[in-house]
């Protein structure tokens, strides 16, 4: 399951129809565990818990870019009433040890503005991963077409 933050269609609408612009230049993709299960109504990325850093897993996830090459589809679905926009794929690769580095996995992904301070971005959309993930040293985490809707 994945779906936009009421914070996150505010942004949307805002820089879409007024001209607004979120803070940074990109986004961030984040993983946390499965302490709080993120819902329409979080604003922030603290309002959920982050995994731990280390082992190939850097506080504040992936930078994505706000272009075509890393939002590599832009669908318009007529039929189905909604238009949807998917992420590259993303890849963490565990590195000395087992990813995360301790406690608990991954259970959802995060997208956030890219705000200087980590604690103070924007939660706008997530992703359920559907179970917590670990993955051993050497291994990958690959987040494959994650996708964003908006229907009508």
């Amino acid at each position: 399951m994945a779906g936009f933050t009421n914070r996150g269609v505010n942004n949307v609408l805002d820089v879409c129809f007024r001209g607004a612009s979120i803070p940074g230049s990109a986004f961030a993709v984040f993983l946390a565990t499965s302490a709080t299960a993120p819902t329409a109504d979080h604003n922030l990325k603290t309002d959920l818990t982050e995994i731990a850093t280390g082992q190939g897993y850097t506080a504040g996830g992936i930078n994505v870019a706000r272009d075509s090459t890393d939002w590599d589809v832009l669908t318009e679905d007529d039929s189905g009433d909604l238009a949807k926009v998917q992420i590259k794929d993303l890849v963490w690769t565990a590195s000395g040890g087992n990813l995360p580095a301790s406690g608990n996995g991954a259970r959802y992904a995060g997208l956030t503005d890219q705000h200087a301070t980590v604690g103070s971005r924007m939660l706008l959309a997530y992703w359920d991963l559907t179970a917590d993930r670990t993955v051993s040293d050497t291994q990958t985490l690959t987040l494959q077409n994650c996708e964003l809707r908006i229907t009508n």
